[in-house]
């Protein structure tokens, strides 16, 4: 069950039931950075795979550069009746995730390596996108990419559930992407589990972290 921490409790809450789930996520008067699209995106993904139709609207966000950091578009619009609000600040009595802008210089930074940095820090924390920050997520993404590359020359295995089922239920609960993040490094690490198990699942998962994780299959 995808839980979210509600600011009107204190606590992760359940999602309204139902199917259909509208999310809304705001800039503000100076604009956004892209960390409340990539919030509002991998909760869009999260709650899909949990079986829900989900439908994304923003305002104040450009669509300008949303493709390179993997996010599917929003529709430009507003919803004032909407499940879920993603914005800067709790200026609402909905269920809200507040997202501090991310602040750095990380303009010219590859946009899935900022995604991935943007994950390894909880959405309601302070993110500053430092060239430190920044090198080690890239560091990270290539070493993923590499094993991904790597496993898949092996023969193929079905996925590892029981990793799969633990980053899942990492992102169910607030949304707690270091978490499931972590899993995927311990996976990676396990000898226990074949070649062709480990890409398996990491495809599986990439699917919501949306990090372009079989990139270098087929490369040189």
């Amino acid at each position: 069950m995808l839980r979210l921490h509600d600011h009107r409790t204190g606590r992760a809450e359940a999602l309204p039931a139902g199917r259909g789930l509208r999310i809304q996520v705001t800039g503000g008067p100076a604009g956004a950075g892209y960390r409340r699209a990539v919030v509002a995106d991998l909760l869009r993904r999260v709650a899909e795979r949990a079986g829900r139709h989900v439908q994304v609207m923003s305002t104040g966000i450009s669509a300008e550069g949303l493709d390179d950091y993997n996010i599917q578009p929003f529709q430009d619009a507003s919803a004032p009746d909407a499940d879920v609000y993603v914005s800067g600040a709790a200026d609402t009595d909905a269920l809200c995730l507040v997202v501090p802008q991310e602040t750095g210089e990380w303009a010219s930074s590859d946009a899935l390596t900022a995604r991935l940095a943007m994950l390894e820090v909880p959405y309601r924390e302070p993110l500053e996108l430092s060239p430190a920050r920044l090198s080690s997520a890239d560091e990270r993404l290539d070493v993923w990419r590499g094993k991904v590359a790597e496993w898949a020359t092996s023969p193929g295995r079905p996925m590892n559930r029981a990793y799969a089922a633990e980053a899942e239920a990492a992102l169910a609960d607030d949304l707690d992407s270091p978490a499931a993040l972590a899993v995927l490094d311990r996976l990676a690490a396990d000898p226990d589990v074949p070649p062709g198990a480990k890409l398996e699942t990491f495809i599986h998962l990439d699917l919501v972290l949306a990090l372009g994780l079989v990139s270098a299959i087929g490369g040189a």
